[in-house]
């Protein structure tokens, strides 16, 4: 029976689930800002680039 109670009272467990959840969490938000600053980055660099491409002279003259 005092096995029992002990078992129930161990929170070492629970603690490693906490983390791992937290580290989860952390994971996700992170590439979720990823994501959101590459695809920012993509059209700033497509707007540069048609930019570039609009105001440079006609090749061939």
């Amino acid at each position: 029976m005092e096995m029992v109670k002990k078992f129930f009272k161990d929170e070492s467990g629970a603690t490693a689930v906490e983390y791992g959840l937290m580290v989860a969490l952390i994971a996700v938000v992170i590439i979720a800002a990823v994501a959101a600053l590459g695809l920012n980055l993509q059209a700033t660099f497509n707007y540069t680039a048609d930019q570039v491409a609009s105001t440079a002279p006609a090749a061939g003259g």
